[in-house]
């Protein structure tokens, strides 16, 4: 006999549509309420359309192999027990009016806690407002935790180290300073601490105030110091230490893969549009600079607005065209381009567009950065990188705590799990940037409002 028993709300399997097989070895429920809710989405061109026709077919490959129906319930691949129920109120099936699928699914779950008393019955919904109801009725809810990330432990992609003075006086002259060094100079190191590309602060523990800026190299096992000057790209000079740790990453073109988290106006598109620009324009390292952006959410069509498609977009792809306007209009950039940004973007050497077409697409040696990349689910985001041919790299910019999808929150989309998952890995790099540089205006505003 399980040990638990699992009742799984309809926003759990469109988020997830293998989301029965994380549940080890106990019962997964899915009332049959679920299943007429999945089938209403079946028919969308969207992530979320994708996942119900995933999740039908799912139990439909469950059902055929299981040898028994569902009703009666089939064994899963990780020892656990899948099971479809119908209220017992109602003798034979009928259409729950949409209003009450949520009635309907929370009786099914409290039924079951009346028939198996022995047994720790758990409501597993996304829904927030829907675990209040679950749990001022009496049953245990919870969230869906599959491929979450604890927030507090998330991956910042910088650290301070408190070392000697003749180790910050060797990253301040340009000398590498091995990682091995670092463990007799301080007790402040924790294990595991140094990721690839992490930016690292040393700092003089007797001065505060002495410190040297650079990137840990896992392969050579070093802190190299960082090759930005205060020049930075293409007029846009970074202004405090994360932006520092931020342009090194995105100039690298060994780094393939960076990550920018931070509140509004910490420079994250910026940035990443300045570097890009550079990395296109004046090193030649890509062929193209492809900025893009999701029209929330990522899959539908871009409507019946007027116009052609790009007076359609320009609402969404505005933000992107005021950050190229700056650069270009700042005095700052190279006078050799003699350009301006709409004739590049006409040339086709800047590319502004929408991710609701990218899938299916092969983007080989381009500089691909997508904005607003917290409102992406973690499937849509690695739909994006796998698109990411040779030589290619991507940016993705975003704001954990301002998320416009419904389905995603600061510890499940797909912005934060890329940062957290790829922290080991050398080819990608992670800043979290703290502080505001928009205006005092508009730091203040963040930290009062």
């Amino acid at each position: 006999m399980a040990e638990k028993i699992y009742v799984l709300d309809t926003n759990v399997v469109l988020h997830d549509p293998r989301a029965v097989f994380k549940f080890e070895e106990n019962l997964v429920v899915i009332p049959i309420y679920v299943l007429e809710e999945v089938d209403q989405f079946k028919k969308e061109l969207s992530e979320r359309g994708r996942n119900a026709r995933q999740f039908a077919r799912t139990l439909d490959t469950l059902r055929e192999q299981g040898g028994n129906s569902l009703a009666a319930g089939v064994d899963l691949e990780d020892g656990g027990h899948l099971r479809v129920v119908v209220r017992g109120d109602l003798k034979e099936w009928r259409t729950v009016d949409k209003h009450a699928m949520d009635h309907a699914i929370v009786s099914t779950a409290l039924e079951l806690r009346h028939q198996h008393p022995d047994q720790s019955v758990i409501f597993v919904t996304m829904d927030s407002n829907l675990r209040i109801r679950a749990d001022a009725l009496g049953l245990r809810a919870e969230n869906y935790e599959g491929g979450r990330i604890v927030r507090d432990e998330l991956y910042s992609g910088s650290l301070i180290l408190d070392v000697d003075k003749a180790l910050v006086d060797a990253l301040g002259s340009r000398d590498a300073v091995a990682a091995d060094a670092l463990g007799s100079h301080t007790d402040t190191l924790p294990e595991d601490a140094l990721h690839p590309n992490a930016g690292v602060i040393l700092r003089n523990a007797n001065q505060p105030r002495h410190t040297a800026l650079g990137r840990y190299n896992a392969e050579r096992g070093e802190i190299l110091p960082l090759r930005v000057d205060r020049k930075g790209a293409w007029g846009v000079r970074p202004r405090n230490v994360e932006q520092y740790f931020a342009l090194d990453l995105l100039l690298d073109p060994s780094v393939h893969l960076v990550t920018l988290c931070g509140k509004a106006g910490t420079g994250k598109t910026l940035l990443a549009i300045a570097a890009g620009l550079q990395s296109v324009m004046d090193e030649g390292n890509y062929a193209r600079l492809l900025v893009s952006r999701p029209i929330f959410p990522l899959g539908r069509d871009v409507g019946f607005l007027p116009g052609t498609i790009e007076e359609k977009l320009n609402p969404w792809m505005q933000p992107i065209f005021d950050n190229l306007e700056y650069i270009f209009t700042t005095g700052r950039r190279p006078i050799s381009t003699g350009r301006d940004y709409e004739e590049l973007i006409a040339s086709g050497v800047i590319q502004v567009e929408p991710l609701t077409y990218i899938r299916g697409r092969s983007l080989p040696n381009q500089c691909l950065i997508v904005d607003e990349a917290q409102n992406l689910t973690p499937h849509e985001i690695k739909t994006v990188i796998t698109r990411c041919g040779a030589d290619t790299k991507i940016i993705l910019t975003g704001d954990p705590a301002q998320i416009d999808n419904p389905y995603v929150d600061a510890a499940s989309n797909g912005l934060t799990i890329v940062a957290q998952r790829f922290r080991n890995e050398s080819i990608s790099g992670h800043v979290t940037l703290l502080k505001g540089e928009r205006s005092e205006l508009a730091e203040r505003a963040t930290e009062l409002l």
